[in-house]
């Protein structure tokens, strides 16, 4: 069998939403790559799956040209943006400095990223740049401005290469994760037991992304919002 997709790259890896979307990678059958700013804690999963890991750092232009530069001998065809970061606080507080930091992971990697892959992904006309984003990225929360900030230029960034590269073959997508991620490292929510579904679960998740990535040309999702059914709109 002939597979649509051969190589996903997943940049901002961790133990979290990443591990489960590689894993379901490599059960289809596909090579994967890991890339974050320190990798020593994905070699456990790496060694598990048979992925690989590399360090990069997002925000750093270099750094992303020299990730891809390594990769060219077999450059993903699915590239997957995960980071984020936020400075939390009342406004007037916010430290310019770590709001400025966070747009830069949130948004600008971003960016640098996708243009790096779709470089490679448009001279054949095949290719996926997937954003995790959250619901910060359609409403702002109190106190929560600069990541509101940050997911909202995430999903620009993301519409707006849909719109122009739709018609070229690649296909762009922004995942609005409307809740908490379960994570062994994060406590369930005190309602947990009385609303078992009251956190994401992250294999189901990673399972919605492969199904993205599986729809026919001639219905292409932009974005899609997933939200766990005790979450209020």
């Amino acid at each position: 069998m002939i597979l649509k997709y051969q190589h996903a790259l997943i940049v901002g890896a961790g133990s979290g939403l990443s591990a489960s979307l590689a894993k379901v990678f490599v059960d289809q059958g596909l090579r994967v790559t890991m890339a974050a700013r320190t990798v020593d804690d994905l070699k456990p999963l790496c060694r598990e799956i048979g992925a690989t890991a590399l360090v990069c750092d997002a925000t750093d232009e270099n750094s992303v040209v020299e990730l891809f530069v390594t990769l060219d001998e077999s450059p993903p065809d699915v590239v997957i943006y995960n980071p984020s970061a936020r400075e939390r606080g009342p406004f007037v507080g916010l430290d310019a400095a770590g709001v400025k930091q966070g747009l830069m992971v949130t948004a600008y990697g971003g960016f640098v990223v996708a243009q790096e892959a779709v470089k490679r992904m448009i001279p054949n006309r095949h290719g996926a740049v997937l954003f995790t984003g959250a619901s910060a990225s359609v409403k702002g929360y109190a106190q929560s401005a600069s990541f509101a900030m940050g997911k909202f230029a995430l999903r620009g960034l993301a519409q707006s290469m849909a719109r122009e590269l739709h018609p070229q073959g690649l296909h762009i997508g922004h995942f609005v994760i409307d809740g908490g991620i379960r994570n062994p490292s994060r406590p369930e929510r005190v309602d947990a037991a009385a609303q078992p579904d009251s956190m994401l679960d992250p294999s189901s998740i990673a399972q919605c992304y492969w199904n993205f990535l599986q729809q026919d040309r001639s219905i292409w999702s932009w974005e899609i919002e997933l939200r766990p059914w005790v979450e209020k709109f």
